[in-house]
């Protein structure tokens, strides 16, 4: 069995593995859509900022479980 660690210890704070997906997911998500913006595809979107949040939490979840191991 593989081991899990309940939390990350940064500098003696320690930190959940959810927080740490979160915060690559949200850069992930802002990496995508700054592509987006540059190739001009976000205009095909209807509301943008909304589909970064979608984007946010989608890139969580993959980092999450297959990642971060959450």
């Amino acid at each position: 069995m593989q081991y899990i660690p309940a939390e990350f210890a940064i500098g003696g704070v320690y930190i959940p593995p959810l927080f740490i997906a979160g915060i690559l997911g949200v850069v992930a998500a802002s990496v995508t859509a700054r592509l987006f913006n540059r190739y001009r595809l976000s205009r095909f979107f209807f509301y943008p900022p909304l589909v970064f949040v979608a984007l946010a939490v989608i890139f969580t979840g993959l980092f999450g479980t297959f990642v971060v191991q959450v």
